[in-house]
């Protein structure tokens, strides 16, 4: 089994729900793994964004990307729709004037199928999110 960045649309991954979108910064733009690119909240928390990875995977490291978020959330599940998740991890993020919060989680029971991200609060009335890495491997397809 090859580790991959699961959280690639080239690897069938989509965001399927997104609470806030700008046309300029869309929310494909998390997972497109282009650095240049980034999802923008448009104000009030909390924001959310839900990614689908289409399979049953094993999550080991993930890694976001972000600027100006406060407190993350991330919730996992295992249902084959977005429904039933559970709190995974929540952290409380470092402000990094002028760059990019690079935050590396080491995956502790990583199996999922959709990944929920919810930033509840953030340093201004914007933030944004630039990517979201998640190394690990597939396990099964959906059927």
């Amino acid at each position: 089994m090859r580790k991959v960045d699961l959280c690639l649309s080239s690897e069938g991954a989509e965001v399927i729900l997104a609470t806030s979108s700008d046309e300029k910064h869309p929310p494909e733009n998390i997972i497109d793994g282009n650095p240049e690119t980034f999802w923008t909240t448009t104000g009030m928390f909390p924001q959310e964004f839900i990614i689908c990875f289409h399979k049953h995977v094993k999550i080991e490291k993930l890694v976001i990307q972000s600027y100006l978020v406060r407190t993350l959330r991330i919730e996992k599940t295992l249902s084959k729709e977005p429904v039933d998740f559970e709190q995974w991890v929540e952290k409380d993020l470092v402000h990094t004037e002028g760059q990019l919060q690079n935050e590396e989680i080491v995956a502790h029971d990583g199996s999922a199928t959709h990944l929920r991200l919810i930033i509840l609060s953030a340093f201004d009335h914007f933030a944004s999110v630039h990517s979201v890495s998640a190394e690990g491997v597939v396990v099964s397809d959906l059927s």
